[in-house]
């Protein structure tokens, strides 16, 4: 299919000037013609014209004043005037009147003429063209904000204070509230708690939430971190220090008008805890190797395990860097003392790892979640998500149950603060040897009936008892199973 072509208005009020530049131009042009301005503007009114070529010298109004009235009108329509007339000062009035884009002076040969419209065109079009890339330009850049813009939210939403799941009666609300009101103060932070309570998490929201936000978050562990390796990783090294030769450049410096979150700050040498409190303190450090002291502007949070201030007691952990950091002090609870939020974040977790795994799971039966609920969890969140992935690959339907259950878990003896978790409380424990057997015992056939989807057959084989001998011990101790009464079936 070819192009239309491009349509031209021609203006004057002799027919044999309109006749001659009709055929000129016409094997080109679609050629719209009119006698005086009154017609011209009638035909713009009705037709898409791109370049409009007129006399000067018209009845009634001039071609300068016709072309103004245009310019206000239509002011992309290229605008050529013919005229007899070559004085430069009425030239000059005419482009800042009607913005004239060309003279052609009579009289006029063909080819200049048709050269004249084609210059026309192509401007016309290369006009148009322009503003349509600068509206895409503009429609990208805003939607290219826009979806930064989304991203940003969507990044602050998935791992700010709203990822950080409890329940409404759960005690790590008080000190999301309380991180949330440090967080756009721009001042170092300690987070206290045991391992798996999920400092590194709480540090990663406080940055999001933080005037920081967009600014680079970066992490690192001391545990286990030697003390040139950690100073290196920290502070970055000059060439020669390093096998290679290479400088490197540390997460002091890459974590700049950023946060950086050092975990296991108790485990810091002396040496480190020296340049962590220069940092803190001064906002300088100098690289491994180096002389120079480099600045930068970073905010500093700071996790370490619940006993850092036992450590500051005894001289294991500098005074002025523990407080240097403790501007604001805040304590995690651990899982156990968070019962209300397990069912939540057991469901999360199995959530997650099903769609991971690509294995179908839709949640925990009322009897797994009371043995997880009264577990005493002492490797915390991630003792939790280990147990729910151990769960799901067990798992034989949609609905997990209390059997998947690792049997430390289903030993151990639900309590208001949680579960004792092996029967070594039972052995120091007050009471007579009886007491102490007979607690243990139940315990066993508690744990083992669980196993079994209380089916007392199988747990009487396991056991070495006889079906009646189950069923007296179960009468004794008043156990039952999670509908509330005694099983019989032999399923």
């Amino acid at each position: 299919m070819t192009s239309p072509q491009p349509t031209i208005l021609l203006v004057d009020d002799e027919p044999h000037s309109l006749s001659a530049m009709r055929m000129a131009l016409e094997d080109e042009f679609d050629c719209l013609t009119a006698a005086d301005a009154g017609a011209a503007l009638a035909k713009m009114e009705e037709e898409w014209v791109q370049v409009v070529i007129c006399d000067q010298r018209m009845p009634g109004r001039t071609g300068v004043e016709f072309l103004t009235e245009l310019r206000d009108r239509w002011p992309d329509v290229v605008r050529i005037i013919i005229t007899g007339y070559t004085d430069p000062a009425a030239m000059a009035q005419a482009i800042n009147d009607a913005g004239i884009h060309q003279f052609i002076t009579k009289p006029w040969h063909p080819d200049q003429l048709l050269m004249s419209a084609r210059n026309g065109a192509k401007l016309f079009q290369l006009a148009r063209e322009n503003e349509r890339m600068s509206l895409e330009m503009r429609f990208l850049a805003t939607t290219s904000q826009s979806k930064l813009e989304k991203r940003r939210v969507a990044l602050r939403e998935g791992m700010g204070f709203e990822s950080l799941l409890r329940s409404p009666q759960s005690p790590m609300n008080a000190l999301i509230d309380t991180a949330r009101h440090f967080a756009s103060f721009d001042v170092p932070v300690l987070l206290l708690g045991e391992a798996g309570t999920g400092r590194a998490r709480l540090a990663r929201a406080m940055h999001y939430g933080s005037l920081r936000s967009d600014k680079p978050f970066h992490a690192l562990n001391l545990a286990g971190l030697p003390e040139d390796l950690a100073l290196v990783e920290l502070f970055g090294a000059k060439r020669g220090i390093l096998p290679g030769g290479v400088n490197k450049i540390g997460l002091v410096q890459k974590a700049d008008r950023g946060t950086l979150f050092v975990e296991g700050v108790e485990h810091a040498s002396p040496a480190l805890q020296l340049a962590l409190w220069r940092l803190v303190e001064e906002g300088s450090f100098s690289p491994l190797g180096g002389q120079e002291v480099l600045t930068t502007n970073l905010r500093l949070i700071a996790g370490a395990g619940a006993d850092l201030p036992a450590r500051v007691a005894d001289g294991r952990f500098r005074l002025d860097l523990y407080y240097a950091l403790a501007v604001t002090e805040l304590a995690l609870p651990p899982l156990r003392a968070r019962r209300g939020d397990i069912a939540l974040l057991a469901q999360h977790f199995l959530s997650d790892l099903a769609a991971a795994h690509g294995k179908a799971a839709h949640g925990f039966a009322p009897a797994a979640l009371e043995f997880l609920e009264g577990y005493d969890w002492p490797g915390n969140l991630r003792e939790l998500f280990n147990e729910v992935t151990r769960m799901l690959i067990f798992a034989q339907s949609p609905v997990l149950g209390a059997e998947l259950i690792s049997r430390p878990i289903l030993q151990a003896m639900p309590s208001e603060n949680g579960a004792d978790r092996v029967a070594q409380s039972v052995l120091v424990a007050d009471g007579t040897l009886k007491d102490r057997v007979e607690l243990i015992e139940m315990r066993i056939l508690r744990e083992t009936l669980t196993r079994h989807r209380w089916n007392k057959s199988r747990a009487a084989v396991e056991l070495g008892l006889s079906r009646v001998g189950l069923r007296a011990k179960l009468d004794r101790y008043g156990i039952m199973d999670p509908s509330g009464h005694l099983q019989d079936e032999e399923d």
